[in-house]
């Protein structure tokens, strides 16, 4: 398991094992290089044991308490101030945790037959932490490759994980896309005791923790923002190893950049992705380089093209650890990173808090049309509920999917939200599975009941709510989970200070027009600027001074690749192979016919790049990790990676 999992930490490795227990690491040195780093790590009298991957950045502050109280430190790691954490305070040492972590615990105080194992992941599920039963066994890893390296799990896809992988574009937690392997929910523990085990959830969001901002001016919001950001990007580049951060050019990574550069005496260095001719109309690289020669940052455009792409698309399968599609870009920028560095911050995080994406526009408007009109609301609501009920989820699949599942829209913010971001529908998800999959993977089936859990904030207004579904919806399942897979595949750590606890309580806590502005009166919000909108206001005014002038003067650009030319041009083969009769008939996962008429829409230009994509991947995946194909590192060190 260790072993299958090496690309995670390539600079040590440990086992410990008794009767019934093994814990192993694969290290990643970034806090006390040295030995004294080691893990396992174990307590005084070996009766405490630790496997630990993240960083805590206030491991420094907690240590000086902790010597206060008269303990003694052997090592400068951080892995050392948490292991004495949970000996000092118990379970609630994870609510003094400020970062990024997956831990596991093992403490046999209490003697034989009375052993504890404490699993834990941090706030936003920054760092992924899998777990599975299977008989009177209990396994954990970082990786699904390294649960299937235990030789103790059965290789199947979970039926419903692959409907959601379908229409999500990103397996929802505490699914995977294995069968009986679970994510431990994010901001939670599990502690597994006498042969059975129990989740307990130590955080999750709030509005309005931090109190007084209604009576507080708008400069002094600003500057309050900007205090947080500074503090948290502070906190987020303790490392004694190189460390850098990648560089769109757009608000969040621009500032987060401008900031590092505020607190390092040398010359920060950036990564941005780029690509030829065939990418050309959205390469955005020419923003970054502007952006990094203002700040003066030691910038690297990293060109990346169709061929290049083809010939890594196997490695990138199984860097991600599951199907999904996305990844790619982040694969790429972080490849090249980790040639000179080996942590970099990421501006993941900003468009969540500060209503950076174009739903949060969508969503609003809706709900101050549906305040304008209550009793066609009411109806609608009423009417799109009664559909959702399991009885018509034939219907849903079926000819008159399209229908149904516009009224059931209706039924209310989440039903309204899980419809915008979406690969396939429940009719075409329905379509392309195969016949006998359908009943098992539940097809028809409503999309809020499957997002209900991410809406943490139900009784917040459209913003925050917003921000909720977002931060334990899609930034979570794809964006965090593939940016960890795939830097980690290279041996990067990737840091996030907008996802702090700290910044994030005060974002939400923050007024609704602080963060995007009136609607009214626009022809196409959507287009606008992020002046016109309001959108990211007091982050923009946050950077002022920082940043170069004009940058609200832009509208939100999601990053894009020209996946539609790869997949007609240097991937076609691989996309032919993939879905072709014979792989789509041997996988038993999709309809023929039905995969059939995807590809060829694609490849004529009728319909878009994502869904012949996400079906290519996840045979790609499949391949690659579900029967088992070359261990990563031995990938990755062939390829110069």
């Amino acid at each position: 398991m260790v072993s299958a999992m090496r690309h995670r930490g390539p600079d040590d490795s440990g086992v410990f094992i008794e009767d019934g227990v093994a814990l192993g690491m694969a290290r990643l040195a970034i806090i006390d290089v040295t030995p004294a780093g080691h893990q396992p790590m174990h307590n005084a009298d070996r009766s405490l044991w630790m496997v630990y991957n993240g960083e805590t950045y206030n491991f420094r502050e907690e240590r000086e308490n902790l010597e206060k109280k008269g303990h003694v430190f052997t090592s400068h790691s951080d892995t050392e101030v948490v292991l004495r954490m949970y000996e000092v305070y118990g379970d609630d040492f994870l609510l003094r945790m400020r970062g990024i972590f997956a831990l596991a615990i093992y403490d046999r105080r209490k003697g034989p037959g009375r052993e504890r194992l404490l699993l834990a992941r941090d706030h936003l599920g920054i760092k992924p932490l899998l777990y599975c039963k299977a008989g009177t066994n209990f396994i954990f890893a970082s990786e699904i490759k390294a649960m299937l390296a235990s030789g103790l799990i059965e290789r199947e896809v979970d039926p419903e994980a692959l409907r959601l992988l379908l229409t999500c574009g990103s397996v929802p937690q505490p699914l995977t896309v294995l069968r009986g392997v679970h994510m431990l929910p994010a901001g939670s523990c599990l502690v597994r005791e006498r042969g059975s085990e129990r989740v307990n959830r130590f955080w999750k969001l709030g509005t309005n923790r931090v109190t007084g901002l209604e009576d507080t001016s708008y400069e002094e919001l600003v500057a309050a923002v900007r205090s947080s950001l500074v503090e948290s990007v502070r906190l987020q580049m303790m490392s004694d190893v190189p460390l850098g951060a990648f560089l769109s050019g757009g608000v969040d990574s621009s500032l987060l950049v401008a900031l590092m550069a505020g607190n390092s005496a040398r010359r920060i260095k950036t990564f941005s992705v780029g690509f030829e001719a065939e990418g050309a109309y959205m390469d955005e690289t020419d923003a970054a380089g502007k952006v990094a020669a203002v700040i003066g940052t030691d910038h690297t455009r990293v060109l990346v093209t169709g061929s290049e792409v083809r010939d890594r698309i196997s490695q990138i399968a199984s860097a991600l650890d599951q199907p999904s599609v996305d990844g790619v870009n982040s694969y790429f920028v972080s490849m090249a990173a980790r040639r000179r560095v080996s942590v970099a911050i990421s501006g993941t995080g900003g468009d969540e808090l500060f209503a950076g994406y174009p739903w949060f526009i969508t969503m609003s408007l809706a709900w101050q049309k549906e305040r304008r009109h209550p009793f066609v609301g009411a109806g609608r609501r009423f009417l799109g509920s009664v559909l959702q009920g399991e009885v018509f989820d034939r219907l849903a699949s079926g000819r008159l999917g399209t229908t149904v599942d516009r009224v059931r829209s209706w039924a209310g913010f989440v039903s309204r939200y899980s419809r915008i971001y979406r690969i396939f529908d429940i009719p075409g998800t329905a379509s392309v599975l195969a016949p006998e999959m359908r009943s098992r993977a539940r097809t028809g089936r409503e999309q809020t009941f499957d997002m209900m859990s991410c809406d943490e904030l139900a009784e917040a207004g459209p913003v925050e709510r917003v921000s909720a579904l977002c931060l334990r919806g899609y930034t979570q399942n794809q964006l965090l989970r593939d940016i960890d897979a795939v830097s980690m595949a290279h041996s990067l750590e990737v840091r996030v200070p907008f996802l702090d606890p700290v910044v994030l309580d005060l974002a939400l806590s923050l007024p609704e027009d602080a963060k995007l502005g009136g609607l009214s009166g626009l022809a196409n919000p959507e287009g606008a600027t992020y002046r016109e909108t309001g959108t990211k206001k007091i982050l923009i005014d946050a950077g002022k001074g920082l940043l170069p002038e004009g940058l609200d003067l832009q509208p939100k650009r999601g990053f894009s690749m020209p996946f539609d030319t790869w997949i007609r041009g240097p991937l076609r083969d691989v996309l032919e192979d993939t879905l072709s009769k014979t792989s789509v008939r041997r996988r038993g996962f999709f309809d023929e016919g039905n995969v059939e008429r995807v590809k060829t829409e694609s490849l004529s230009g009728q319909k878009g790049w994502a869904r012949p994509w996400l079906l290519m991947m996840t045979e790609l995946w499949c391949r690659e990790v579900l029967d088992g194909g070359k261990p990563m590192s031995a990938e990755i060190q062939a390829n110069g990676g």
